[in-house]
């Protein structure tokens, strides 16, 4: 009975959230993409001529706000390369190339290199959040891991002057995860937008600027 009131006062603040209205309107599949939108907004993250990775892209709101702040004002194609990954299928999104599979395996991977043509990376985005079970320490763990994963994807692929966004939740692991990414950015910093719930615990942080490896922290 709880569930069913806890799944129907969802739908109710999903159905009247400003955020999904938005949306709908503007043709952006998920409101996340306003996550994204504040945070580029406040920090010039996305600018023309830049190559863009988005690491768990799908249903793809983060690629749509991309591609839409590197499209010309003449509709004719976009200024850089958008690069899309997950292990989930998605639907088409004009310029923008989409990998299935699993970023940590050899083909995904040869497939991004063919895409790159030895270029690296400005900007790597990621949305990613595993599926959380309720027990705080094995969700700690679940989401540290993922950040791990982005960070390494970062590291291989991203130029030294690039940015790393990733989702992460202020909770338990909370700042171990901060302070491996100040252990690898120069500059950090702790982002929650508007359109994050306000029951979330959804906090991004954001890398600039890759430390250089082997040189003392």
């Amino acid at each position: 009975m709880a569930k069913n009131k806890l799944n129907k006062n969802w739908v109710h603040d999903h159905i009247n959230d400003p955020y999904v209205k938005l949306a709908q309107k503007e043709g952006y599949r998920a409101r996340a993409a306003y996550k994204l939108k504040e945070i580029d907004e406040g920090e010039k993250l996305i600018k023309p001529g830049q190559i863009i990775v988005d690491l768990g892209s799908t249903p793809g709101s983060w690629s749509q706000y991309a591609r839409n702040k590197l499209a010309g004002q003449g509709g004719g194609g976009i200024n850089g390369l958008i690069i899309a990954l997950d292990m989930l299928e998605m639907e088409p999104i004009a310029d923008v190339h989409f990998i299935l599979g699993d970023f940590r395996e050899e083909q995904p991977v040869a497939e991004l290199e063919r895409l790159l043509a030895g270029r690296k990376v400005d900007l790597v985005l990621s949305d990613m959040a595993p599926n959380l079970s309720g027990i705080a320490s094995a969700d700690a763990a679940r989401v540290e891991h993922i950040i791990d994963l982005a960070m390494e994807f970062a590291e291989a692929h991203m130029k030294p002057s690039g940015a790393l966004l990733v989702k992460c939740f202020n909770g338990a692991g909370y700042n171990d995860i901060l302070l491996k990414f100040r252990e690898t950015f120069k500059t950090v910093a702790s982002k929650k937008p508007k359109a994050s719930r306000d029951k979330s615990s959804e906090i991004f942080l954001l890398g600039r600027n890759l430390k250089s490896p082997g040189k003392p922290q």
